[in-house]
């Protein structure tokens, strides 16, 4: 009985460690396994939050036009101005836009009747267009800009000009180009000046016409290109001061408004087909 007990004993023994490192080992897996789901729960949300941070990702921005209004067409020169160049000019006709905020203009039309002894016409029209910056086509300057030199471009092409010189101005904005011209028509000679000017995101465009008719003599030149760089200046000012202190100051970069300028097709037109 002793012998047996005795080797009975070992292979208790046995047994007893056969189930300790099986019971060891079911942990382990156990764990193995925990770790396992717990690096697969970790890609997974990585990846959400790097797409939620790509779609959060701040809108492209562009720096916020200058001027934000323009000043009433018909109101950007004084009374003494238009008394000096259109003296019979009752008032000014305003021109037709459907957002005064971007584009407006006016037209004073006088007409100095001496009968037998001729007569004095002069025809004045003001333009201003304004462009709002945007995320796609740019800030409201460089597309004002743009636009300042197809105008100047379109108005040395003018068909049937003769005599035509143009001369870059300063003190009027920030660029300014005075294009002179004659055109034949078939009441008389006209002597057209017309000035080209922008100030920040803004265009004004003036024109300036004049002629003796019924045999009337014909107006002096440099006189009337005089008068038309006076008048650009003032229509300039009124730009600025219809925008307040410190708006050409620069503002912090913005969201564009998304609000498209009007495109030069549909800007008040300086051509020669547009003027008297």
């Amino acid at each position: 009985m002793q012998r047996r007990a005795q080797r009975e004993q070992p292979e208790r023994a046995k047994r007893l460690t056969r189930v300790l490192v099986c019971a060891a080992a079911v942990p382990v897996m156990l764990v193995t396994a925990g770790c396992s789901s717990d690096s697969g729960s970790d890609d997974g949300g990585g990846s959400k939050a790097a797409s939620a941070s790509a779609s959060a990702s701040p809108s492209p921005t562009v720096q916020a036009a200058a001027y934000r209004t323009l000043p009433e067409a018909c109101g950007v020169l004084t009374k003494k101005t238009l008394k000096e160049l259109a003296p019979k000019a009752k008032s000014g006709k305003e021109g037709s836009s459907d957002d005064v905020a971007s584009r407006a203009s006016c037209s004073w039309s006088s007409l100095d009747n001496n009968g037998v002894k001729g007569s004095q016409f002069r025809w004045l029209n003001v333009s201003l267009l304004r462009f709002e910056s945007d995320t796609t086509r740019g800030p409201g300057d460089k597309l004002a800009e743009e636009y300042y030199d197809k105008q100047v471009r379109e108005v040395r092409a003018t068909p049937g000009a003769k005599s035509l010189s143009a001369q870059a101005l300063t003190g009027t904005g920030d660029e300014a180009t005075a294009v002179r011209y004659d055109l034949k028509k078939k009441e008389g000679t006209f002597k057209q000046q017309t000035v080209v000017a922008r100030v920040e995101n803004v265009v004004v465009t003036l024109d300036y016409n004049g002629a003796g008719l019924a045999g009337d003599k014909t107006p002096d030149t440099d006189a009337l290109m005089a008068d038309a760089k006076k008048a650009a200046k003032e229509a300039v000012l009124s730009v600025t001061r219809a925008n307040g202190p410190g708006a050409a100051s620069g503002s912090p970069s913005a969201p564009a408004s998304g609000r498209p300028s009007a495109p030069p097709s549909k800007a008040p037109s300086a051509s020669a087909s547009g003027r008297n």
